[in-house]
């Protein structure tokens, strides 16, 4: 959420912003609600102000006609304050529902341009292997190895599921646990969140009302699953103010997502690229606003460092505006090279979200003891996401033979098996 008074003191810059994000969001219906909600506060209070003065004059008037006129008129002043105050509520709720539209502004740097074909490779690192054969997408070759069957997940779920099986899903189990190894030695700590939660959590990490339709919900008890554990790390110090001396907070955890994709049939959504659940290793920060894009560059950092130890190409892009999404300040993606299915496959986003998800979630610092509290900035990054590098594993380690090298890092995980065949 947006400071209401960036908006309120430079809204041709908001409005700027929002046209280079190509989001329609409700700037000028929040500029007149907060002049109904001052205009309100500003009469209230001086309802207020009269009827206090009023009631020191009753108390001290002795004649019983005068003093019953004047109560008579601070009745009719404390039903003007109480319709005001009703009033107020449902502007306030108004005033919040549409800020709640609002997305993040851009950082200043971020490269304008209105769609993804804007974004901007900022780096790439190896290069995509050479085969003496004709590389295999793994809709062939797992099936072939017996370890992802599409049919029998279509069979228990419907499209857009799929049954690891075997050693396939003991490769993407060994790929969880070591990306967590991983982290945990950059100095993050494990958390284990829920896959549900309230309402609330979903509206602070900037998931509601946005996203609604893409969100598996439990009408019943009210419980929506998470997309991504960003939803359950951003609100696990909701509330509360925490002190400088505690910042950064880095958090790694490892959930199932729950995304209900609208997709079209075709070449793009074919085999594990898409689909409604998936794993993934998602890294967290709490930081400070001086100290947030530092804490960024060392977390695009530490997610390259999956892709180094796998050894599969990869490249990092910048997001222009009109690709940035709803909630980040600046953002970058990285891609691995999958040769089977001849793409570069997004494995990782990493944002700075500055305020925007402090602000809905109550998240604040001290800078010392007695100090003004302070919002914290929150930053995100898949460490990586499942199942895009099990398809990167599974098309660039392939053999002439139709096995699958087992990367070196992940043997130990797998008991030492070298080769999946």
């Amino acid at each position: 959420m947006l400071d209401l008074n960036l908006i309120r003191e430079e809204s041709e810059k908001v409005k700027a912003a929002m046209r280079d994000l190509n989001a329609e969001a409700p700037i000028d219906q929040i500029l007149a609600l907060d002049i109904r909600r001052r205009e309100i506060l500003t009469e209230v209070e001086a309802l207020r102000a009269e009827r206090n003065a009023a009631s020191k004059e009753i108390s001290r008037t002795k004649e019983p006609e005068a003093r019953q006129t004047k109560i008579e008129e601070m009745r009719v002043v404390g039903d003007r304050i109480q319709a005001l105050e009703t009033d107020l509520k449902a502007v306030e709720s108004d005033l919040y529902d549409a800020m709640l539209q609002v997305p993040n502004l851009p950082a200043p740097e971020v490269p304008v341009g209105p769609d993804e074909s804007q974004n901007v490779v900022v780096r790439q690192e190896g290069e995509p292997r050479q085969f003496d054969f004709e590389p295999l997408p793994h809709w062939d070759l797992g099936p072939t190895l017996d370890i992802v069957d599409f049919e029998r997940g279509v069979k228990l779920s419907g499209t857009r599921f799929y049954v690891l099986k075997g050693t396939g899903a003991r490769l993407q189990r060994a790929l969880i646990t070591w990306m967590l190894d991983v982290h945990l030695a950059q100095g993050y700590t494990e958390i284990y969140p829920p896959y549900m939660v309230r309402r609330e959590m979903m509206v602070g990490a900037a998931q509601l009302p946005k996203f609604e339709e893409n969100i598996y919900h439990d009408v019943e008890d009210d419980f929506w699953f998470v997309g991504t554990a960003e939803i359950p790390l951003t609100n696990l110090h909701r509330d509360e103010i925490l002190t400088a001396e505690e910042l950064p907070l880095k958090y790694v955890a490892y959930s199932a997502c729950f995304r209900r994709e609208k997709m079209s049939a075709g070449r793009d959504v074919r085999g594990m690229k898409r689909g409604h659940q998936f794993d993934k290793v998602e890294m967290y920060k709490l930081t400070t606003p001086e100290t947030s894009y530092d804490e960024l560059e060392a977390m695009i950092r530490d997610a390259e460092a999956v892709c180094q130890g796998l050894g599969i190409p990869y490249r990092l892009i910048e997001m222009c505006t009109g690709d940035l999404g709803f909630h980040a300040a600046k953002k970058f993606d990285l891609e691995m090279w999958a040769p089977g299915v001849q793409e570069w496959l997004e494995v990782s986003s990493l944002s700075n979200c500055t305020d925007f998800q402090a602000r809905r979630a109550n998240l604040r610092y001290r800078t010392e003891r007695g100090a003004k509290p302070r919002y914290v900035h929150t930053l995100n990054g898949s460490g990586l996401a499942l199942p895009r590098v099990m398809i990167a594993v599974i098309e660039n380690f392939q053999q002439a033979d139709g096995s699958i090298a087992v990367p070196e890092v992940l043997r130990s995980y797998m008991g030492g098996l070298a080769v999946i065949q």
